[in-house]
């Protein structure tokens, strides 16, 4: 992809109402999220994050993607627990279990492994599995049953 047409379309997304935006061509992936007015660029297979600002502000360089997740977060959300967080990778509804009658997933206090489901997000009527990236415990569950959750957003708080 060449650069010009990079920058064409974080600034579509930017100047737009979208919090997000998926782009394939030519093999190269692209995934364009916006939080807070700033538009994050992930390049599928690739460990540069770049965040391209809004209308008017200054550009902020690019970062790893590992690095960005390990660096604590704003001092908003300094108040959450010590622990690695699990963060919804797409804007839906969340779900603690696989139906309504059905148990949940998981609880706080349950021990859980790296790649164990730990609830649904449902996106344009399709139930994608959320899984663990880490071995611990649930410390905290963020979100209820039902609730509409956003992308990036903080689901579990595992230690």
């Amino acid at each position: 992809m060449e650069f010009e047409n990079l920058l064409s379309l974080i600034e579509a997304v930017s100047e737009s109402e979208l919090t997000g935006l998926k782009y394939e061509e030519n093999g190269v992936k692209l995934h364009l999220t916006k939080k807070q007015d700033n538009v994050h660029v992930v390049a599928a297979g690739q460990a540069a994050m770049t965040e391209a600002p809004s209308a008017g502000t200054p550009a902020v360089p690019v970062q790893s993607t590992a690095a960005q997740k390990e660096e604590p977060e704003a001092a908003g959300q300094s108040a959450q627990p010590n622990g690695k967080i699990v963060e919804s990778p797409l804007v839906g509804t969340f779900y603690t279990a696989p139906s309504e009658e059905a148990e949940a997933f998981v609880s706080v206090g349950d021990t859980v492994k790296k790649g164990q489901t730990l609830a649904i997000v449902e996106a344009m009527k399709l139930m994608n599995e959320i899984e663990s990236d880490y071995d611990g415990t649930i410390a905290e569950i963020f979100v209820e049953n039902g609730q509409a959750v956003e992308y990036g957003q903080p689901l579990f708080c595992i230690r």
